[in-house]
């Protein structure tokens, strides 16, 4: 109820849990569905979409933003973000400056994306790495 009357836009069904948090709720929109859990953060100062049935797992990070390192003045630029349908951000995983997230792609525990992440795929590691595909009918 709270990220609604801050802005947030949620389709039926979504869960935050009590220890999330989002940056930014007037730049959330969610299908149904979508689960955010314990310790995750969202931080989106540009708009974050998240498909129907995306789960953000405990502790894990999503990040909009970053700063011009080789700019004197430091300015943080930020990106709008997609995670798809059914897209798994695994416990402690995060989720790079402007990384797109595929539909039923997993970022596996404690995994870092800094690239785009392809449709059902499954990645693991820092830098994250495809490791194999995902069954699309287990969804």
């Amino acid at each position: 109820m709270l990220l609604r009357i801050f802005g947030a836009k949620l389709g039926p069904g979504c869960h935050f849990y009590p220890g999330s948090r989002v940056w930014a709720p007037w730049n959330l929109r969610c299908e149904d569905r979508v689960t955010v859990g314990d310790g995750a953060e969202i931080y989106n100062p540009s708009p974050i979409f998240f498909g129907s049935h995306a789960i953000v797992s405990q502790g894990a990070y999503v990040c909009g933003a970053t700063h011009l390192y080789n700019d004197p003045k430091f300015p943080m630029v930020s990106f709008p973000m997609r995670i798809g349908a059914y897209a798994w951000i695994c416990a402690r995983a995060i989720v790079g400056p402007g990384v797109n997230v595929g539909e039923g792609a997993v970022l596996g525990l404690g995994s870092v994306a800094t690239k785009d992440l392809e449709p059902f795929g499954v990645y693991a590691g820092s830098p994250a790495r495809k490791v194999k595909e995902r069954d699309r009918n287990a969804i």
